[in-house]
C-alpha cells in the first residue's frame, strides 16, 4: 500500500511539456494533487482558487528567451497575491544569476535543469514544509489576535488619585520606548490593565499582545507553552508547535505571574531576551523573534532579590523600568468613581436599572480594606447589581466584614511571624445569618475554606505556587478559590 503524500498541492509552470508530465509522475509521491499548466494565466486562476503547499515557476517562457524577465514579472505578481507563497524557480544550467536575482526577489530556491530526481524531490519537500510551518505560525498568530483582543468589557484603567496619577506618568513615558516594564503589585490591582496600556500607547499598538499566566499553567507544560517544540519531542510531540514566544513575534509578549516562572527555565528565557531568539524544546536551530516584553508579579521586591526564588540577571533584563501599582487601600479616593463604573457595567450587562447607592452603604465601601483589591470590589459590586431591589444599596448588600473597616490586608512584603498566642477570630461576613455550631466553633465550609485559603497566602507571602503546594491544590484551583472570595 503506497504511503500517504506529505502535502496537499503543487503547481507546476513551464512551456515545456516532457517537463511537466516528469514533474507530475515524480512529485506524485510527495502531494496528493499535482497540477501542471504551460502558462503562468492559466496557473494564476488555479492558485487563486486553492492556494498550493508549492509553485514550481519556470524562469522562461518566450521561445529563445534567457534572461527570465518574464519568470520574474510572474514570480512578483504571486508573491503580491500571497506574501506567504513558496515559490521554487526552475532555471537552466546557465542560469545561476537568474537564481540569484529570484531568490533576492522571494523566490524559496531554484532547481536546475535537467534536474536530479533526488535534488527536485528535497528542494520539494523542504519547500512545502516551510508553507506549512507559515500557515502554522498565521493560524495561531490569528488565535492570540482573537484572544488578545477578546478582553472583559469594561476593563479600564481607572483613578484620579496620587498615586494612580504617577502610574499613568510612567505608563506615558515607557510605552512609546521598547524597554521591557516589569509591574509590581497585589492581586487585584490591574497589572495586566497597565499591560494593556502600555502596548496601547507603543509603537506597536496595531501588532498582538499575547497575555501568558505563569500561574495558571503546570509546570511540566511551561517549557512548551511559552518556547514552542519540534515533532517528537517528547511523548505527546505530534506535530511542530510555535511557542507563545513565537506567536507574538512583531508585538508585546505580557509574561504575567512571573515570579511563578521556574528556576531551571529562567536561563532560557534569559537568553531570549538577550539574543532575540527562542529555540523550541527538541529543535537545534533558534528562530529570531522581535517582541517587547512586560512582566507583572506579586512578589515584593525583597522575595525577586532572593536567588533562590529568582534569577538577578534576569530580573536586571525584566525591570528596565518598573511600576507599582498600589493597593486600593491606598487610594480610596478612587474608590466611588471605581464603584460608578462597575455598577453601571453590571447594570448594563444583566440589563437592570443602575441602582443607587446609600451614603452609609459608600462610606462603608470606601473604608473597607479590599484585600483582594480592585477584583474584589468588582465581584462585590456584580453581586449587588444581581441581588439589588428596588432600595438604594445598603451597606449589607456587599459583602463586607462587621465593622466600619475590614481586616489589614497584607502588603507586597512577606509578613513577619505571629507570636506565639491564639489567632483573633475572623468576623463572618454580615451578609452570612448561617448559626455557628454548638460550642461556638464556626463550621461554615465556605467559611472554613476562606480561612485557610487566606492563611496558606499570608504564610507564603502571597505566593502562588507555595500556597498552593501547602494547600495540596493545583495553582489553577487556588486561583478558583480565590477568585471566589474576592482574594
Amino acid at each position: 500500500m503506497p504511503a500517504k503524500p506529505e502535502f496537499d498541492l503543487c503547481v507546476v509552470v513551464d512551456d515545456d511539456e516532457d517537463i511537466l508530465i516528469a514533474a507530475r509522475l515524480l512529485l506524485r509521491q510527495l502531494f496528493a494533487e499535482v497540477r501542471t499548466f504551460p502558462n503562468p494565466d492559466e496557473a494564476m486562476t488555479a492558485i487563486a482558487q486553492r492556494s498550493p503547499d508549492l509553485v514550481l515557476l519556470d524562469a522562461n517562457f518566450a521561445r529563445g528567451a534567457t534572461d527570465a524577465h518574464e519568470g520574474l514579472a510572474w514570480l512578483g505578481k504571486l508573491l503580491a497575491h500571497d506574501p506567504e507563497m513558496v515559490i521554487v524557480m526552475i532555471t537552466a544550467h546557465v542560469g545561476l544569476q537568474v537564481a540569484i536575482a529570484a531568490m533576492k526577489q522571494g523566490a524559496t530556491d531554484f532547481v536546475s535543469k535537467p534536474w536530479s530526481n533526488e535534488r527536485l524531490l528535497a528542494t520539494a519537500r523542504t519547500a512545502a514544509a516551510l508553507r506549512r510551518s507559515r500557515r502554522t505560525v498565521a493560524t495561531e498568530r490569528g488565535k492570540v489576535a482573537t484572544i488578545a483582543g477578546a478582553g472583559a468589557p469594561g476593563s479600564t484603567l481607572l483613578g484620579a488619585s496620587q498615586p494612580m496619577r504617577r502610574v499613568g506618568e510612567l505608563i506615558a513615558r515607557a510605552a512609546p520606548t521598547e524597554a521591557n516594564v516589569l509591574i509590581l503589585g497585589e492581586n487585584g490591582t490591574g497589572k495586566e490593565l497597565v499591560a494593556r496600556e502600555l502596548h496601547r500607547q507603543s509603537r506597536r499598538a496595531d501588532k498582538v499582545m499575547l497575555t501568558v499566566d505563569l500561574g495558571a499553567i503546570s509546570e511540566e507544560l511551561i517549557d512548551s507553552e511559552l518556547f514552542g517544540h519540534v515533532k517528537g519531542a517528547f511523548t505527546d510531540a505530534r506535530t511542530d508547535r510555535i511557542g507563545r514566544i513565537q506567536a507574538a513575534d512583531g508585538g508585546t509578549l505580557f509574561l504575567d505571574e512571573i515570579g511563578n516562572l521556574p528556576l531551571h527555565l529562567q536561563p532560557k528565557l534569559l537568553t531570549v531576551l538577550e539574543q532575540r531568539k527562542v529555540t523550541p524544546v527538541g529543535a537545534n536551530q533558534p528562530i529570531p523573534v522581535d517582541i517587547r516584553v512586560i512582566a507583572a508579579t506579586n512578589l515584593s521586591p525583597d522575595r525577586l532579590a532572593d536567588e533562590r526564588v529568582f534569577r538577578t540577571d534576569l530580573l536586571f533584563r525584566l525591570n528596565t523600568v518598573e511600576i507599582e501599582l498600589p493597593p486600593l487601600r491606598q487610594r480610596r479616593d478612587d474608590i466611588p468613581q471605581l464603584l460608578t463604573h462597575f455598577l453601571d457595567h453590571y447594570a448594563r450587562r444583566y440589563n437592570r436599572p443602575v441602582p443607587e447607592v446609600s451614603d452609609a452603604a459608600m462610606a462603608a465601601v470606601v473604608a473597607h480594606d479590599w484585600i483582594g483589591n480592585v477584583r474584589a470590589l468588582r465581584h462585590a459590586v456584580e453581586r449587588a447589581v444581581i441581588l439589588a431591589g428596588d432600595a438604594p444599596l445598603a451597606p449589607e448588600d456587599f459583602p463586607l466584614t462587621s465593622g466600619t473597616q475590614s481586616r489589614t490586608a497584607p502588603s507586597l512584603a512577606p509578613p513577619a511571624p505571629a507570636p506565639a498566642a491564639a489567632p483573633a477570630p475572623v468576623a463572618a461576613p454580615s451578609i452570612t445569618t448561617a448559626p455557628a455550631a454548638p460550642g461556638g466553633e464556626d463550621l461554615n465550609l465556605d467559611r472554613a475554606e476562606k480561612r485557610m485559603v487566606e492563611s496558606a497566602l499570608r504564610r507564603h507571602g502571597y505566593n502562588i505556587s507555595l500556597a498552593a503546594a501547602d494547600l495540596g491544590v493545583s495553582r489553577a484551583a487556588l486561583y478558583r478559590r480565590m477568585e471566589k472570595y474576592g482574594l
